[in-house]
């Protein structure tokens, strides 16, 4: 029994100085369940561990009894520097038979296998520029693990919570059967909201998870407490299928109404955001990170709204950030909240800053913001990881480094986990070459290897395949999520009493889903005539009552954007003006909704009897506020311009409700509460 126990029980109640206490210590000696497939459990007295190095005996970070910092120091003091530069790169992982990343590929069913094929390319996915050395954006599976010794991956494919579930546990299994059985953590973009734009890096799109208003529609719901049973619901889902990190969510502020982004964010309110992103993380972590938790990565520090001309740093022609009204203090409330809260990631931003205190380089090459403010100032502890490429891709400020010298570079601002690439080679040349010491490495990768102890994941890794099945997307879930998609529709104008609309009124009811000239109106006919006291027809000629749904987008999404002027025009953005205003004007009633990813201008329309705005939500959802089955009680997450020429003349970095002259047509905080 002597090699299976290596330390005294002085050495179990002691760390340093610091005595634990006697209830401390039995809370600890409480026997977890332990998830494991190929590695032997070593018995000591009636308590069970891990042998997870396989060396038959229990070693310090085996031992769910010892303090985590104890645990970590023993696990690092065993890792080879290519072990910890793995650990320290976070790339897109993938199911067999998905091809999310690459475009043309045949789409065919995706199993609980894995892809075994390297993604391979020397081209910026974001500048179509040829890069002078291969990019590795993704590597097979089995290879990842054993031979690049990765353990952080981004799951994008989109799929039933079964197969996710039982693909999850396969690669635990995987990492189980390496040389010291360090667990995976597998991340993932939100996958809980009705979205526009559904691109690679943003959101996964509809899903089998229960289905709640975009993040504009969450915070127009006005309903702290509701938000909170979002986050709880959907961390219990995510935790099923053996998701445990978000790259989630946004705490930028949407006071540059041309950034592509705004759809991501809870508005333009300070104080709002943070209210929002406060419960979102203690919603998904608990108010410490725990075995149940799902750990946060929150985005993109300092503040990613106020972009030169609205313009995307993933581009060149969008690398610069300004703030032109002097508000870069306003812009961090919501990452504090965050941070009080407990986030366990944080994320900093591709942009730089130009004209302010801080040297012009990428935020993630920036000591001052991420060490001296983020670390130092705002008390903040846990892992920062990049967004994806900030070295190889989005350089922004640092062009004419080496490979090597932007990861010396970054890694003295302070950043620990690197996005987007999964070939470590370079990191650990980086080391070898003696740019950087592997001390700060062992201090990035004691961060990395932290959160996945408090997960729990050393002790069980794995789900349960069919509980996952039962629990994600269930019925109960999705009650409350209709809810919360009703409280998030904002209505803006109510002129004659419109709404709600009355009993045997004949109605013509447009969605607008258009993105081309070739794509028809649907027009909405119930699938019961008993489902509505109103009269659905065919025909706008036989109403009494017409509602048009647009849903405005820009034509190739944000990673489809060239660099030419941002116009929040609805004309520029999808929409058939002539052909809305020839409904508007028809002489009947009128009720227009429109989906706002973006403050979209509203100045080509013709006016209507009643306006609704919407943020993700279904048609159910908006049928029952317009016909009186649901009290509305939304509010705008952000001001709407009134005009182009207020959008140009607007201060990036200055809410809409706080700017000067005539700029909103309707405020950020506005919305009628009652339809009579």
């Amino acid at each position: 029994m002597k090699n299976i126990i290596p330390y005294s029980i002085k050495a179990l109640l002691t760390l340093g100085s610091v005595v634990i206490s006697f209830a401390s210590l039995a809370q600890t000696l409480k026997q977890p369940e332990l998830g494991h497939r190929t590695v032997s459990i070593l018995t000591v007295g009636k308590l069970k561990f891990k042998d997870l190095n396989k060396n038959g005996k229990l070693d310090p970070y085996e031992d769910w009894r010892l303090p985590v910092n104890t645990r970590i120091q023993d696990l690092v003091s065993q890792m080879t520097l290519d072990e910890k530069a793995g650990m320290m790169l976070i790339s897109t992982t993938r199911m067999a038979g998905d091809f999310a990343f690459e475009q043309g590929k045949p789409k065919g069913p995706i199993t609980n296998g894995f892809n075994e094929e390297d993604l391979v390319q020397n081209i910026n996915m974001f500048s179509r520029k040829p890069l002078p050395y291969p990019l590795l954006s993704a590597s097979g599976t089995t290879k990842g693990v054993k031979e690049k010794h990765l353990r952080n991956f981004i799951l994008r494919a989109n799929t039933d919570a079964k197969t996710i579930a039982e693909w999850s546990n396969n690669l635990q299994a995987l990492t189980e059967d390496t040389r010291l059985g360090i667990p995976a953590i597998v991340a993932s973009n939100p996958r809980n909201h009705i979205t526009r734009d559904n691109s690679v890096g943003l959101s996964v799109g509809t899903t089998v998870f229960s289905k709640w208003p975009g993040e504009l529609g969450l915070a127009a719901m006005h309903d702290l407490k509701l938000t909170r049973q979002f986050a709880e619901i959907a961390a219990q889902e995510w935790k099923a299928v053996g998701l445990r990190k978000g790259y989630q969510y946004m705490a930028d502020l949407a006071t540059e109404p041309r950034w592509q982004r705004i759809e991501g964010t809870f508005g333009e309110d300070a104080d709002w955001a943070a209210s929002m992103m406060f419960e979102v993380v203690q919603g998904f972590q608990g108010k410490k990170l725990n075995p149940n938790s799902v750990a946060l990565t929150t985005k993109h520090f300092p503040g990613g709204g106020p972009q030169v001309e609205g313009q995307d740093p993933h581009f060149d022609f969008g690398k610069d950030q300004h703030y032109p009204g002097g508000m870069f203090e306003y812009h961090l409330k919501p990452f504090i909240a965050a941070i009080k809260a407990g986030t366990s990631s944080m994320m900093p931003y591709y942009a730089k800053p130009i004209k302010t205190e801080f040297e012009e380089v990428g935020f993630a090459y920036s000591k001052a913001i991420i060490t001296d403010l983020l670390r130092k100032k705002l008390g903040f502890q846990g892992i920062v990881n990049s967004d994806t490429g900030p070295v190889e891709m989005m350089p922004w400020g640092v062009e004419g480094l080496s490979i090597l010298e932007r990861y010396q570079k970054s890694l003295d601002a302070g950043v620990d986990l690197y996005s987007g690439s999964a070939d470590p080679s370079l990191l650990i040349e980086t080391v070898k070459k003696g740019l950087v010491s592997e001390k700060r490495i062992d201090e990035s990768v004691t961060r990395i290897l932290r959160e996945r102890f408090e997960l729990g994941l050393f002790e069980n890794p794995y789900v349960d395949a069919e509980a996952a099945q039962r629990i994600v997307g269930n019925a109960n879930f999705q009650k409350v999520a209709d809810i919360a998609l009703r409280k998030s529709i904002v209505v803006l104008k109510n002129e004659k009493q419109t709404l709600p609309i009355k009993a045997k009124t004949k109605v013509y009811f447009e969605t607008y889903f258009e993105s081309g000239k070739n794509n028809p109106h649907y027009v909405y006919q119930p699938k019961s005539s008993a489902d509505y006291a109103v009269e659905f027809v065919k025909t706008p000629e036989e109403a009494d009552q017409v509602i048009v749904w647009l849903m405005p987008g820009t034509a190739g999404g944000l990673f489809g954007s060239t660099g030419a002027p941002i116009d929040l025009r609805l004309s520029k953005n999808l929409v058939d003006v002539e052909y809305v205003n020839k409904l508007l004007k028809s002489g009947k009633s009128s009720t227009l909704c429109i989906n706002f990813t973006s403050p979209w201008v509203m100045e080509e329309l013709a006016p209507s009897n009643a306006l609704l705005a919407t943020f993700g939500t279904t048609l159910e959802a908006v049928l029952d506020i317009i016909l009186g089955k649901f009290k509305p009680s939304g509010k705008l997450p952000f001001s709407i311009p009134v005009s182009s020429k207020a959008v140009l003349e607007n201060l990036s970095d200055v809410p809409g409700f706080m700017k000067k002259g005539e700029y909103a047509l309707y405020k950020s905080g506005d919305g009628l509460q009652a339809l009579k």
